[in-house]
């Protein structure tokens, strides 16, 4: 029985999830324009990082001084402004993730 139990597991999703500890934030940055409004195709190395994405998964929240949880105010879904020293890059798989504090959160839109 575990082993069917196993084998469903595998099979069901192949995407690992991560779960951020804390005021931990995954987010997923958005793509960087590959062309001007004039229609000038850069070149990948004049190309900026953007500075904003979508919440894929949140932490459980601050720990305040007498224990208990805060929850934090963004929430998987949410479109965020971030400041651009603030994220740690991660890798898992094929994917390129952001993991920041929710305090290097500018504003969400």
């Amino acid at each position: 029985m575990a082993a069917t139990a196993l084998k469903s597991k595998s099979k069901s999703k192949s995407k690992t999830k991560v779960v951020p500890l804390g005021d931990r934030v995954v987010v997923n940055r958005e793509e960087a324009e590959t062309t001007t409004k004039g229609g000038i195709v850069l070149p990948d190395s004049a190309q900026d990082k953007p500075q904003k994405g979508v919440v894929i998964a949140v932490g459980d929240g601050h720990v305040m001084k007498d224990g208990t949880k805060k929850p934090l105010a963004v929430k998987e879904g949410d479109r965020v402004l971030f400041q651009s020293y603030g994220p740690e890059e991660i890798r898992l798989g094929d994917e390129e993730l952001l993991l920041l504090r929710e305090s290097d959160i500018l504003a969400t839109f």
